[in-house]
């Protein structure tokens, strides 16, 4: 019984399709073609340098893998650039192309179009490069069901600084951080910033906030108080945190300026409103600490008078170590926030450039 089932089986497996159902058969048959033209989107650098106020393309060219055009001509050909966020979830957008038709969004209004040095060319240039333009781009080709993707990164020249406020260490939520940074002329500095911070020789012990809501410092001198001289030099990670509740320090981002950063040659020494007025009356403003940062790292500049800035700290930018003035290293010495109605400095202030 057993072997005379095997034959049925067998039988019925060999048997052709029935002509009543070979309509119903070929509908079900899915075609697929191997050799179609497959697009393809590439960014021919994965990194791109500038800094704050220069111009920038993001380059980004389209590709159909078996055919030498650009398009199949069959359909319009949709341009869409988005940044990446930090948590990679979601995307803010910066501009889209369709045909004749344009769009920029949001800050990048004005700043940002194709490049379109052929037909096949969707580069983004960004113009006046802002601070917050730095991160990761993403151009997006679609073209009928076909898309494809790639990421450029835009790395801008600069410098990162700690900083706390007056009421002194880890008293800023990561709202209060971010604003923090902006008020001094500069942004909440990212992870990798930091990282490449820590690189150039950065150590700083106190904690504090990245743009991502994580709260890292670096160390390149491993000693007791920060996290033990055994261990090895690093970034260190304290994880995320709650940003309405915990309370740390901040890394700021900056890069070069438009305009003149100077010590004010004054008779005398000044109060802070004192300092405050006699920017003003020299037809500038009084420095922040971001432009302190970025006239010493970017541009060289050292001096060994200690100087109002804007938040009511007093510090000097040392370029050239020496005598009495950072003898071990080059750095922007940190005073601290005196007295601003009895305690006399000089004052730093900046002139922007129209």
């Amino acid at each position: 019984m057993k072997i005379l089932l095997f034959l049925v089986l067998i039988s019925i497996c060999w048997a052709e399709p029935h002509p009543d159902n070979s309509s119903l058969e070929h509908e079900r048959i899915v075609h697929i073609q191997e050799n179609g033209p497959r697009l393809l989107v590439v960014a021919e650098q994965s990194k791109i340098f500038s800094h704050r106020g220069g111009n920038v393309t993001l380059p980004c060219k389209f590709y159909h893998e078996h055919t030498s055009t650009a398009g199949s001509g069959t359909h319009k050909i949709r341009v869409k650039w988005t940044k990446l966020t930090y948590d990679y979830l979601k995307e803010v957008d910066v501009f889209v192309a369709m045909g004749h038709h344009r769009k920029s969004y949001g800050s990048y209004q004005g700043r940002v179009f194709l490049r379109e040095s052929s037909e096949n060319d969707a580069s983004l240039v960004i113009t006046n490069i802002m601070l917050e333009d730095y991160g990761r781009y993403k151009c997006e080709v679609i073209e009928g069901l076909e898309d494809d993707t790639a990421v450029v990164t835009l790395n801008l020249e600069g410098v990162v600084f700690p900083y706390s406020p007056r009421l002194g260490r880890y008293n800023l939520n990561f709202h209060e951080a971010q604003r923090a940074c902006v008020e001094q002329d500069s942004v909440i500095a990212s992870f990798d910033q930091l990282y490449d911070a820590w690189r150039s020789g950065l150590d700083w012990c106190n904690a504090g906030w990245l743009s991502d809501g994580s709260v890292q410092y670096p160390i390149t001198k491993p000693r007791e108080p920060c996290g033990g001289k055994n261990t090895v030099p690093g970034v260190r990670n304290y994880g995320f945190w709650d940003k309405e509740k915990s309370r740390y320090d901040v890394f700021c981002f900056t890069s070069n300026f438009n305009g003149r950063f100077y010590y004010l040659i004054h008779p005398t020494k000044l109060t802070y409103d004192e300092a405050v007025q006699a920017c003003l009356k020299d037809g500038a403003q009084i420095a922040k600490v971001g432009q302190i940062f970025a006239a010493w790292k970017l541009l060289g500049y050292d001096r060994c008078d200690a100087g109002w800035l804007a938040d009511g700290s007093v510090r000097y930018p040392i370029s050239r170590p020496r005598k009495r003035c950072s003898p071990s290293e080059a750095a922007v010495r940190f005073v601290g926030f005196p007295d601003k109605k009895h305690k006399l400095y000089g004052v730093y202030c900046f002139r922007a450039y129209n």
